[in-house]
């Protein structure tokens, strides 16, 4: 564990928060700015959500082998090259003419910013002590929260007084200070002995990743059963599929696996995995309640918005207690707490009327799991069980399950609502699955270890590494 004063690493813990907030900071904030580049360069509006699909599916790419990198080469030089990824990706889509360009700068930026959230957890595991990693972590899941409550109101100001293309071109000082602060405070901590990087496994785990979430997002909820007899969806799909067992084989041979299969073996790993994916799968429900309030209160869609605010602002505040909670009480406790209030609160949208009075009481609870789930308990499971070496690949598979329930909910959400004809029941039908599903992983926290036997573990698989001293 690298030694760094108080004063030390509440500054890296900034630089950490930043980073992470500059790459979440760049799905909100580029809501408001939608209509102007459709309009700028004359798509049509299934097209101009590619806008977000390929920075998603980039980032979902980029987390794995990010991750990996860092363990191998270093957390400085990778988080410093995925903070001036994002900002080269920054300035294409500032400067592009043409739309292609624009995601091709958008895949750039979420390329980069799919490494900054696993390698800064890795880092906080590094430079924190146990008992203090719960604080710091929290703080670092707190920023979602804040990104998507923010982010819409910074891009609305920023369109007031400038183009669309400044939303991006504010990136680049930000990321020039990052990338000093990182130089300075980030330390490069990376095993003694480097062994052959898994470039078959990384080749291979991307091409799942590829072939199984672009076959997602190619399903279309009105229709389908069309989507499902559509060659790019069930040729994505199958491809994926196949891939999965020549994954397994490939990284079973690896001298150093880029997703070692130690991750799955351990029954706190393969727990906080399948939370981590529980977690994605609440979270893009929770994206479609303001089209549920559309149907059933009759308010606009900018009101049915601003209605969910109350969510984000409990995630927002909620995730710092978890972490604070995380280091009193340890990570089962939170857990437990966190899938709970999801159960109730999403199954009592599935149940009850939709009237105001029970969105808000309901809207409490699910606020309260998403930020006890999506910050810092889980993280804190796998710094406490992976060893030094794979901490940010261990950072990685959290995200890369987070992403994928987000990803299979969305499409199963769509798909029962729309079974519904789109009616307040189909809505309130696909909530109840999601409370369903809430209920199951509130029994899978009676299999997490208790406080005492996870700090045991946290102190026998993190003795103190040598590092790279941070240059000054």
């Amino acid at each position: 564990m690298t030694d760094l004063d108080n004063r030390s690493r509440n500054r890296l813990l900034l630089v950490l928060f930043v980073g992470v907030l500059m790459g979440a900071l760049d799905i909100a904030i580029t809501a408001p700015a939608l209509s102007l580049i459709q309009s700028d360069f004359g798509v049509d509006a299934r097209t101009i959500t590619w806008v977000f699909t390929i920075y998603t599916l980039a980032n979902l790419l980029g987390t794995p082998f990010m991750a990996k990198l860092s363990d191998v080469f270093g957390r400085r030089s990778i988080y410093v090259m995925d903070v001036l990824l994002f900002a080269a990706g920054s300035l294409v889509v500032a400067l592009s003419p043409s739309f292609g360009v624009l995601l091709v700068g958008r895949a750039i930026q979420g390329f980069g910013a799919g490494g900054i959230f696993p390698v800064a957890g890795a880092v906080i595991g590094d430079t924190f002590p146990p008992e203090k990693r719960g604080g710091a972590l929290g703080l670092i899941g707190a920023v979602f929260g804040v990104a998507f409550l923010v982010g819409p109101i910074i891009g609305g100001v920023v369109l007031l007084i400038a183009s669309w293309h400044w939303l991006f071109l504010i990136n680049i000082p930000i990321a020039a200070g990052l990338v000093i602060g990182a130089l300075r405070l980030v330390p490069n901590s990376r095993p003694k002995v480097r062994r052959p990087f898994d470039w078959a496994g990384m080749a291979v785990i991307l091409a799942l990743l590829t072939a199984l979430s672009f076959g997602i997002s190619q399903i279309d909820a009105n229709s389908l059963q069309a989507s499902l007899g559509s060659v790019r969806v069930w040729g994505s799909l199958l491809l994926a599929f196949i891939l999965m067992p020549v994954f397994w084989f490939t990284e079973k041979r690896a001298a150093d696996p880029v997703l070692s299969l130690d991750l799955f073996r351990s029954r706190q790993m393969g727990l906080a995995n399948l939370f981590a994916g529980g977690a994605g799968f609440a979270e893009a429900g929770v994206s479609f309640v303001p089209v549920l309030l559309v149907a059933a209160l009759g308010v606009t869609a900018y009101m049915s918005s601003i209605m969910l605010l109350p969510v984000v602002l409990i995630m927002a505040v909620g995730s710092p207690l978890a972490g604070q909670l995380l280091d009193r009480r340890g990570s089962r406790f939170v857990i437990t707490i966190g899938t709970a209030s999801l159960a109730i609160g999403l199954i009592a949208v599935g149940l009850l009327p939709v009237t105001t009075v029970t969105f808000y009481a309901a809207a409490v609870p699910v606020g309260i799991g998403l930020a006890f789930l999506l910050g810092a308990p889980l993280r804190y499971i796998m710094l406490s069980e992976a060893q030094q070496s794979q901490r940010a690949a261990a950072q990685g598979s959290l995200a890369l399950f987070t992403r994928m329930g987000y990803l299979v909910s969305a499409a199963l959400v769509g798909a029962v609502a729309a079974s519904g004809g789109g009616s307040v029941a189909g809505w309130q039908h696909a909530f109840l699955i999601l409370g369903v599903v809430s209920v199951g992983l509130f029994f899978a926290t009676f299999a997490l270890k208790r406080r005492p036997a996870e700090l045991a573990a946290a102190e026998r698989n993190n003795p103190p590494v040598p590092t790279t001293q941070p240059t000054t």
